[in-house]
């Protein structure tokens, strides 16, 4: 086992969570004792990986897939941000404390999203910023850009064709031509798609379709114009995107 972390080190990233809070000493035996037993695990040789997204279910069983084919691969560690130890303080926000300690060890960091709602919500404002922008990679499920040109693959089509289908706004005629449309986009694009496969994809689904605020699709795109936005509509297309992470 690594030695415990740099206390001078673990103090500077609570200042960062904390913006400065001055500390009582119980306050900070209880966030150095987190740090001493969680930190060392990511100062080893290993890739180290933070899963973040909804702890409730169903949400869960995604971060877990994405855990357990990261733990796949040889000399990884992928570990969900939930599972890890609490620390005991009933005047601090420690879920701050815990995300910029573990955060700011992890190699990578990936972000599962199904809804506009929940803790992944703070989570997706931190990620987007520095310094862990950089080491991140979200997976939005049935997210895409507003513009035709994004249906390059069968699963921007289908993400798509779900969002359709959950429209309130439109009828059975309106939904069905609009599915038609986005048939007529994809292989335009070179997508090989029929409407009945749209059809199924959408009869097929087993939860209703996801839906973001215009800041969830504005921080979307920020990831996917730099290569690290991954969408997703069913769990095999999850399980396939996260090959995609370094």
């Amino acid at each position: 086992m690594p030695a415990p972390p740099d206390v001078a080190e673990i103090k500077s990233h609570i200042d960062e969570a904390l913006h400065g809070i001055e500390l009582e000493p119980e306050e900070t035996a209880a966030i150095l004792g987190f740090a001493n037993e969680e930190v060392p695990h990511l100062q080893t040789p290993e890739t180290s990986y933070l899963v973040l997204g909804s702890f409730r279910s169903p949400y869960i069983r995604r971060l877990r897939l994405i855990e357990n084919e990261l733990n796949k691969r040889i000399g990884s560690y992928a570990f969900v941000l939930g599972d890890l130890r609490e620390i005991d303080s009933e005047r601090l926000p420690v879920f701050r404390i815990r995300f910029y300690i573990i955060a700011s060890y992890a190699d990578a960091i990936a972000a599962v999203y199904e809804q506009d709602a929940g803790g992944e919500v703070t989570e997706l404002g931190k990620i987007s910023e520095t310094p862990f922008f950089e080491d991140t990679y979200v997976f939005p499920r049935d997210y895409a850009w507003m513009t035709d040109r994004r249906l390059e693959t069968k699963t921007d089509a289908f993400a798509a064709a779900n969002r359709i289908a959950g429209n309130a706004d439109l009828d059975d005629d309106g939904v069905q031509a609009e599915l038609e449309t986005v048939v007529e986009n994809a292989r335009s694009n070179g997508i090989a798609i029929s409407l009945d496969e749209i059809n199924d994809s959408i009869e097929q689904r087993d939860s209703d379709v996801a839906s973001y605020s215009w800041v969830h699709l504005n921080e979307f795109r920020l990831f996917e114009l730099h290569g690290r936005c991954f969408p997703w509509s069913e769990p095999a297309d999850l399980r396939s995107a996260v090959d995609r992470i370094p």
